[in-house]
């Protein structure tokens, strides 16, 4: 029997080589975010070299030892084969429904002709040697019951290199449209995982009254979800209870940090995250939750990241506990210092959620738009990761001190330009909304300990710069989401204490609005377990207090919906009675 694997590896050993890469590299997660930096992305020649060098090491092998079941006829199968007797991918059996998790499926980023799809294809019973990849099967249909011809449909692979995660593209879609997925076993089209629900954005030239067949069009928005701290409701609320067409994600989706969860059954796993296996480990835990799963597979989700994805805190060389200096490398036993740290976290990152690389040179760029016909523009902005200047850690008590310095940028340089270009362009090609998600509170907010200058606050000239581009070239209807303050806030979108040529009675003067959500499950800033009364007690003073602050909610945990037609915004905010049970 190895006699023939070998003469059989050997007469097709190029075709194998070619079409085993292909299947690597249709699964993103083994590039992104490092599309073109070799170094530090998963190089899957060296994955499928590795892969030929397992069939050689089985030819050395005493004719006695098991082959697991494996026979002949490969790689020429692939692309409608049957895999069931493959000796060079695992056949024992794919478990789609990871830990606890019963639907792990997603997708996310859509354009008007394509969208991510993602799975996590989990080798059943014991894992296979580290040469041997799982072969996965994905299909996408225009109806619910699956039938007919798939409008896409292709095999990648997938490896523990990659935590098992896939990530693909999905074509040949319609704008606007919307379809069902699913992901099989290549060697056993039995084998297959719960079914996905998605959508594509309309084509950038779609009249606003078009879009989404003329009714609104509903973004469900998202933000801070501590694991120990309850039990994430909210996506399952949205999922079930909303017309949702999109789920935006204002970041903080995972946190790095332990806690104590156990009285409510959420006790964490692991450490504070260091290591790409910290990171996964979380991501995985955090995949467990009922409502964040069944969020995943009914609707796409477009993401941005926060700080604690990474760590508390987090700027462009360091978090509050964490950067590249010998101290700052003592942290955790691992002895992960920040660049190793934020690499590690990235990676994860782009393994489990269904994101693009946004560009194939730059690893840490998120920040990205979807033009959504003529309705709107959805800007997602990385005022965390990507070049934030220094911020609030704590022991650095200068920073209220340089808030109002100039040359201070919560985005840098090049992602500031790049925002002002999209908002005019977006005023120029005739979009009714600029909707700009972003991580962090716009609004000046003086609360009873002052201001947050981790927030807008501490970089009051960058806020200047973007009030000052909207007004100078009239670039009205926009609308700033933020998340990061575990807080309801909803306010007038005007230079702060200027009262001139804004009203804010009747919000004449004004060129925007911010809306801002409370968090998915992180306590409340207003006070642990604080009461609704007693929280809008500090809502009407800080009300009072801030004239472009309109409303405020500090009690629940919750989301907010945002629903937009050609005519108007109306923003909802939904609160979950409680988080301590599903």
């Amino acid at each position: 029997m190895v006699s023939v694997l070998l003469a059989t590896f050997v007469s097709f050993s190029c075709v194998a080589r070619t079409m085993g890469t292909r299947l690597f590299d249709r699964n993103l997660a083994y590039s992104s975010p490092f599309a073109n930096a070799p170094h530090l992305s998963h190089d899957t020649r060296s994955l499928q070299a590795r892969h030929v060098q397992f069939v050689k090491r089985q030819h050395q092998l005493d004719d006695t030892v098991s082959s697991n079941g494996f026979t002949d006829e490969h790689y020429p199968t692939f692309y409608g084969g049957d895999f069931s007797s493959s000796p060079w991918i695992y056949n024992g059996g794919v478990n789609f429904t990871h830990s606890e998790s019963s639907h792990p499926v997603a997708s996310g980023d859509p354009l008007q002709d394509s969208i991510l799809l993602w799975t996590r294809a989990v080798p059943a019973g014991a894992p296979p040697d580290q040469s041997i990849p799982v072969c996965v099967t994905f299909k996408i249909f225009d109806n619910e019951g699956l039938s007919g011809r798939p409008l896409d449909a292709g095999d990648a692979f997938t490896t523990y290199d990659v935590d098992w995660t896939l990530k693909v593209e999905a074509n040949n879609l319609q704008p606007d449209s919307h379809y069902w997925f699913q992901f099989s076993d290549c060697t056993d089209p039995d084998i297959v995982s719960p079914v996905g629900t998605t959508r594509t954005i309309a084509s950038p030239d779609t009249p606003a009254e078009e879009v989404n067949g003329g009714k609104p069009l509903t973004l469900a928005v998202f933000s801070c979800s501590r694991y120990q701290d309850g039990w994430f409701n909210a996506y399952g609320v949205a999922a079930h209870n909303t017309s949702a067409d999109f789920f935006v994600h204002l970041g903080d989706y995972i946190y790095e940090s332990l806690g104590d969860g156990a009285p409510i059954g959420r006790a964490v796993a692991g450490k504070e995250l260091a290591t790409i296996a910290d990171y996964r480990q979380r991501l995985n835990q955090y995949r467990t939750d009922p409502g964040l799963v069944y969020a995943h597979q009914k609707a796409p989700w477009i993401t941005v990241w926060d700080d604690h994805e990474v760590a508390d805190q987090a700027w462009k060389a360091g978090t509050a506990d964490t950067n590249d200096t010998s101290v700052g490398c003592s942290f955790s036993p691992s002895g992960a210092c920040f660049t190793d740290r934020k690499l590690a976290a990235v990676r994860a990152y782009h393994e489990w959620m269904p994101i693009r690389q946004v560009d194939p040179d730059d690893k840490l760029r998120i920040w990205r738009n979807f033009q959504i016909g003529k309705l709107l523009d959805l800007t997602m902005l990385d005022t965390r990761q990507y070049d934030r200047d220094i911020t609030d850690l704590y022991y650095n008590t200068v920073i209220k001190s340089i808030a109002d310095e100039m040359n201070r940028s919560l985005m840098g340089s090049e992602q500031e330009a790049w925002f002002y270009e999209t908002l005019s362009n977006s005023k120029a090609r005739g979009a009714v909304w600029r909707v700009v998600g972003q991580q962090i509170v716009f609004t000046m907010l003086n609360e009873d300990d002052g201001l947050d200058v981790d927030a807008w606050d501490g970089y009051r000239a960058n806020r200047n710069r973007v009030l000052d581009h909207l007004y100078s070239n009239e670039i009205s209807n926009t609308i700033i989401l933020s998340g990061d303050s575990h807080a309801n806030w909803v306010s007038d979108l005007a230079h702060p204490n200027q009262t001139v040529t804004y009203d804010p009675i009747t919000g004449n003067g004004a060129i925007g609005v911010e809306f801002a959500g409370t968090a998915v499950s992180s306590t409340s800033t207003f006070g642990p377990g604080i009461s609704p009364a007693d929280a809008n007690k500090l809502s009407a003073r800080y009300v009072a207090a801030n004239i472009d602050l309109q409303w405020s909610e500090g009690s629940y945990r919750g989301f907010f919906t945002l629903a937009l037609d050609a005519h108007q915004a109306n923003a909802t905010y939904w609160a979950m009675r409680n988080v301590s049970t599903v």
